[in-house]
């Protein structure tokens, strides 16, 4: 059986390390990858952002970023493909860190050849692939495939880890299904629990693909989003809530979708912890609920 060549890309500045490899590659280990090169982090975040690729081997040093804010800036636009690391020099305590972070491998400039690519590669994929699996079984949320409260939490922490090293600010957004028991009591659970789907589509379609998105339980969601250039906290909330309104004028559901939002945001505070940011949204969360008439014991 004839397998489809790994579709690599390849994010490197060193032509001559390019031109050695595909030639290298061309002779041992013909049709076993299919590399994409391109030569700074800047295309290769629009790469990434259009997908394709089964794995990234990323350079360290780029024209347009160095060092280890290059992989975190890579990983936040593709958590879900395998990132290999290829550093100019070795550096035992940057190896450490970059694994810890989430690469899956890493890799010295003059110490690798086509074998060694291929294999780091396909290993790459495979433990990377296995290590999804695993984390699945216990972080993510059965109902709407969002993550759960432990996966919101273990991811969280990484994420604001990622938001620090990057210099960038972080989003947390809190919200509630209101109405959500008069769902269940007059609809049926099973409706209650298309109501949740709904809200989980909704998130979804609101936020990148990048950000934290969590059932974090019964009716309870939150989000955890990296500050982009061309969007406020404030800007991603009214898009929530205007999509919200969207499916109500044209859902045929038998219910209307009314949700309360809390938001916490922090610019680049090395002392912030994810639990600060859950409580602060949490809080503003409730004290927007609790301005509302809502019916004596029907949150």
């Amino acid at each position: 059986m004839q397998h489809r060549p790994i579709k690599v890309l390849l994010v490197e500045s060193d032509e001559d390390f390019i031109d050695e490899l595909e030639a290298g590659l061309a002779v041992s280990h013909p049709g076993a990858l299919d590399v994409e090169w391109v030569g700074d982090l800047s295309q290769a975040l629009a790469r990434l952002t259009q997908g394709g690729f089964d794995a990234v081997l990323l350079s360290l040093d780029l024209a347009d970023s160095q060092g280890m804010v290059t992989f975190d800036r890579a990983y936040a636009f593709a958590p879900d493909v395998p990132i290999l690391v290829i550093a100019a020099e070795a550096d035992e305590e940057e190896a450490v860190t970059t694994v810890q972070s989430g690469a899956q491998d890493y890799l010295v400039l003059n110490e690798v050849g086509p074998s060694l690519i291929v294999r780091s590669v396909r290993h790459a994929i495979e433990r990377h692939r296995l290590f999804s699996a695993l984390r699945s079984l216990s972080l993510i949320d059965d109902l709407t495939g969002l993550y759960n409260r432990r996966g919101f939490a273990d991811l969280g922490e990484q994420y604001l880890k990622l938001a620090r090293r990057g210099g960038r600010g972080v989003t947390m957004v809190y919200l509630d299904l209101d109405r959500f028991k008069t769902i269940n009591d007059s609809l049926g659970h099973h409706v209650g629990d298309r109501a949740l789907l709904k809200v989980a589509d909704i998130l979804r379609a609101t936020f990148r693909r990048s950000d934290i998105i969590a059932r974090l339980g019964g009716d309870e969601f939150g989000v955890l989003a990296l500050e982009a250039a061309d969007e406020s906290a404030e800007l991603l909330v009214e898009r929530l809530r205007e999509r919200v309104v969207d499916f109500n004028e044209s859902s045929s559901e038998p219910f209307q979708l009314a949700v309360s939002i809390g938001m916490a945001h922090h610019d680049d505070d090395p002392k912030v912890r994810l639990e600060d940011m859950v409580a602060e949204a949490d809080a503003a969360m409730y004290r927007e609920k609790h301005g509302k008439r809502a019916p004596s014991g029907d949150a």
